[in-house]
């Protein structure tokens, strides 16, 4: 036992031994949240705007409308949400919030490259529960129409595929909603996503 620790009082023990023991203790690691509730709620906010560009929702025909949340909300905070997700162990929320944001921007005039990207995503949700199955299923079939409206010319397809994101983007807002109760010490109440794996007390 040094002298600092004696005067810093970090150290409580009457003996040599006693101080060694202390102080190779390991210390409890400082509690950190969870960044899911951020990228769901980021990636819901944008996902709806967006749909309802791509459904002319009361005739919005520009996607200026869209670029400031897709940049900022869509990628920015995603990106932030996503790195965060590395120190709880997540990767696949990780890897979902860090690639899909980024190309958010680009989706305005090409989802077809998105769409292969999020099929990969869709394979290891099947393994997560059944929220996260809905949110994916609704992502692909939404990217599917809308690369389908843009390769095809076909505005339905478009409007078809702004409808089912706004679905989606519920869906996220519901996932989000249920992972922020979840992490309440007292929630009023809890939102069920259908775990296929119960969790281990």
């Amino acid at each position: 036992m040094s002298a600092a620790d004696i005067e810093k009082g970090s150290v409580d023990a009457t003996s040599p031994h006693q101080a060694l023991a202390s102080a190779a203790a390991p210390r409890p690691r400082p509690r950190t949240a969870n960044p899911a509730t951020l990228g769901l709620f980021s990636f819901a906010s944008t996902t709806l705007i967006l749909s309802l560009y791509n459904a002319a929702t009361r005739g919005i025909l520009h996607p200026n409308a869209v670029v400031g949340m897709a940049i900022f909300c869509g990628g920015l905070a995603q990106l932030l949400a996503g790195m965060w997700e590395f120190p709880t162990g997540n990767a696949f929320g990780a890897a979902g919030k860090d690639l899909s944001p980024r190309l958010f921007p680009f989706s305005l005039w090409d989802d077809s490259g998105i769409l292969s990207l999020n099929d990969l995503t869709t394979v290891v949700a099947l393994g997560k529960n059944i929220g996260f199955i809905a949110l994916f299923g609704f992502l692909t079939t939404t990217f599917a129409c809308l690369a389908g409206g843009e390769l095809g010319a076909s505005p339905a397809s478009t409007k078809a595929g702004g409808i089912l994101g706004v679905i989606t983007a519920f869906i996220a807002y519901y996932i989000g909603l249920s992972e922020l109760l979840e992490t309440e010490a007292h929630p009023p109440f809890r939102l069920p996503i259908g775990h296929l794996h119960p969790k281990k007390d």
